[in-house]
């Protein structure tokens, strides 16, 4: 979807946590609101604490800018989907201003949680846990 946004100066980062990926863009002027897969925060993530979690990088950082974010999140869950935008949001902020690297790194935003589920090993039935042993 072509809008006015898209049109404007922005910067690009992606950000990833177990299977998802974000894709953000951070556009510089404009009052603070978010598109995410064509829907606002509020419909994407209906849950209050993963919106918290998104906006975390803005206040914990103490931007006093209004950006508008833009994103593209693909695969994993819905956590899972709403830390690969905190991450992709604060990879964006530190190309925008480099002095914001430490604060947003001291807080962990900029650590890509690279944890996945263990793939399953045959002879056992998930991962690690064997069949019923039975003695005779």
């Amino acid at each position: 979807m072509i809008t006015e946004k898209t049109k404007q100066k922005y910067t690009e980062a992606a950000g990833r946590r177990k299977t998802s990926v974000a894709r953000v863009r951070l556009f510089e002027d404009g009052k603070s609101s978010f598109l995410i897969n064509e829907r606002t925060l509020e419909d994407y993530f209906p849950r209050e604490e993963l919106q918290v979690l998104v906006k975390e990088v803005f206040s914990e950082s103490g931007v006093e800018k209004n950006f508008f974010v833009s994103a593209l999140i693909k695969g994993g869950g819905s956590t899972s989907q709403a830390e690969a935008l905190r991450h992709g949001i604060a990879r964006a902020l530190t190309e925008i201003d480099p002095e914001l690297r430490p604060k947003l790194k001291k807080a962990g935003f900029l650590k890509r949680d690279p944890r996945r589920k263990e793939r399953k090993k045959f002879g056992l039935k998930k991962a690690r846990k064997s069949p019923q042993w039975s003695k005779r």
